[in-house]
């Protein structure tokens, strides 16, 4: 074999992996400067079908992957934070932002006239600038700007790799005759697409290689058209793969953006051929890279206009296909599981790993959330010991072992999150939210306690004085206020509320010394039994250290926020 032709391919599978890597460091550094912004983004799903396709569109010009926004998508719907009306908008938006990739790829072609505009000319520069703000830069932000230079830089670079190592075989018959199959052959074209795009998990990437062919003047019209058609397909592979063991809406969102790309791949890939028999001499136009931009933005935003309107009937044909279990199936699934727990497990879907940033607020959302329970067992416990209220008790309970649950499947998921490319900032507060679902188990630890407590009251007959139960009321209004406010400090990294736990503390821990010396005198003077006191006194100890947690809370969101201003 010619030593030159081995080279050529070592240097052309040398491009691809240098393209795919720059283009993922790109996607990461992105990713990371726009992370806390897409909570906000999700937030705008709830509003019209448009704004879900503006969401889609950015998210995947973040991400450069329709494929990896629909498997973020199917993880949502997945989890329940997002209906199949809302996921379609994003679906059908997720195909124009991937078309962003192609037009930075266009940048080559546009640049032909003048060698300095060419991006192969400075993109070792920009690989060389990025670095620098990567590996010394203190700040965070910096660092991201960094990767995301590097990442343009070396996407360039893979490009011009790919094109010096194709540029010498243009004039082979083997790619005019190629090309000339592909193109009268509508069906191969697309099923072309269909499996590079398969391979590359990325139809980014997959357009990115048949631009790069482009540019050396080998690809014609209706080759081109077809292929990226079929590419549109492809990219469907990734989230059908993920939805596997997922709940039926989350895999007939996965359905839904095979069904979009398939319609529009019908619609164009008709109108394309039978153009293509009108006009013979456009069929066998050599193609540009920039034409093949403007095509690939043209049909997915003209595909987003048409069956916008039908969005409704994507999902009714999407529930046709993956139907409904039945009652029996249901009644199956449900005997053989925790139903809670298997619903909890949907919360914490890995297929919102994928993107590191919403997996992060994912996880802070959660937390919020097993702190509001434990806030809830809060009340239920104290109005357990004071009333001797057995419905109460039996909801402390229930609330524990929601509790339980949640500090079991946040522990796991937070470690994988913790394993994930984020930000200092971030690493930060993963930690602190390990150290949060501790505080927030233990809380409703001491819920249960006094539940005990309670039980133990009615067994055996014991009632509180009026004045005792006004005294533990007014400790338990005290520890609700705090512990409300650390779950909010936490939820809104709020600097008032962290110190407002803080000052609370000091109260209950002085109101608790009170409350327990005059408890004391009680029994000492006879006023009180001794049975009764153990139990008042423990109670008292329970609610100290429920604020004690509360303001452990705080602490970490202060350690955040001063982070966060150095």
């Amino acid at each position: 074999m010619d030593i030159e032709l081995v080279g050529n391919l070592f240097m052309f599978a040398g491009g691809i992996g240098m393209f795919l890597y720059g283009m993922n460091i790109m996607a990461d550094g992105m990713q990371k400067s726009a992370g806390s912004k897409m909570k906000q983004l999700i937030g705008y799903l709830t509003r019209n079908r448009l704004l879900a396709v503006l969401v889609g569109a950015f998210i995947t010009a973040i991400i450069q992957s329709s494929g990896a926004t629909t498997v973020m998508v199917v993880g949502f719907v997945n989890a329940g934070l997002m209906t199949l009306v809302q996921a379609v908008g994003v679906i059908m938006g997720a195909n124009i932002g991937t078309t962003i990739t192609a037009w930075i790829v266009s940048l080559g072609q546009l640049g032909d006239a003048v060698k300095v505009l060419k991006p192969e000319f400075y993109a070792p520069l920009l690989v060389g600038i990025g670095a620098i703000l990567v590996l010394f830069s203190k700040k965070p932000k910096k660092k991201m700007v960094g990767e995301i230079i590097v990442g343009i830089g070396l996407l360039f670079l893979g490009l011009s790799f790919m094109s010096q190592s194709i540029s010498p075989y243009t004039d082979a018959p083997i790619f005019s005759k190629a090309f000339e199959v592909v193109g009268s052959n509508p069906l191969l074209g697309i099923l072309i697409g269909i499996i590079v795009t398969a391979l590359l998990q990325s139809s980014s990437a997959s357009v990115g290689i048949l631009q790069t062919l482009a540019i050396n003047g080998v690809v014609t019209t209706n080759a081109a058209v077809f292929i990226t058609l079929g590419q549109n397909i492809g990219s469907c592979v990734t989230a059908i793969i993920s939805s596997a063991g997922t709940t039926r809406n989350a895999k007939r969102a996965a359905c839904m953006h095979l069904l979009f790309n398939i319609a529009g791949a019908v619609i164009f890939g008709t109108a394309a051929f039978i153009l293509f028999i009108l006009r013979p001499s456009l069929a066998v136009h050599n193609i540009t890279s920039v034409e093949i931009s403007l095509f690939h933005t043209f049909f997915n935003i003209i595909c987003t206009t048409i069956m916008m309107p039908f969005g409704g009937l994507l999902v009714k044909l999407s529930g046709m296909i993956i139907r409904e279990k039945s009652q029996d199936e249901e009644n199956a699934t449900l005997e053989a599981s925790d139903s809670y727990a298997a619903e909890l497990s949907r919360h914490f879907d890995n297929r919102i790993l994928e993107q590191p940033s919403v997996a992060v607020n994912r996880a802070l959302s959660e937390v919020v959330i097993m702190g509001n329970l434990a806030l809830d067992n809060i009340k239920y416990s104290a109005k357990a010991v004071i009333n001797n209220d057995q419905d109460m008790i039996d909801k402390v309970i229930e609330t524990e072992h929601k509790v339980d649950l949640y500090e079991k499947y946040l522990t796991e998921y937070l470690i994988k999150v913790n394993n994930l490319s984020i930000t200092e900032e971030q690493h930060l507060m993963i930690n602190n939210l390990f150290h949060a679902i501790i505080d927030i188990e233990r809380v409703s630890d001491h819920a249960e306690n006094m539940s005990d407590l309670a039980k133990y009251k009615i067994e055996n007959g014991i009632t509180f004085s009026q004045h005792a139960m006004e005294e533990l009321k007014a400790l338990y209004e005290k520890v609700v206020v705090s512990f409300s406010e650390a779950v909010k400090a936490r939820e809104k990294l709020s600097r008032i509320a962290a110190e407002n736990v803080c000052r609370i503390e000091d109260e209950v821990d002085d109101m608790e010394e009170e409350l327990r010396n005059k408890h004391i005198e009680r029994l000492s003077s006879g006023l009180c039994k001794p049975s009764n006191g153990v139990i008042f006194l423990d109670t008292l100890s329970n609610f100290e250290r429920m604020s004690d947690h509360a303001n452990n809370l705080a602490d970490c969101v202060l350690e955040e926020l001063e982070q966060k201003n150095r």
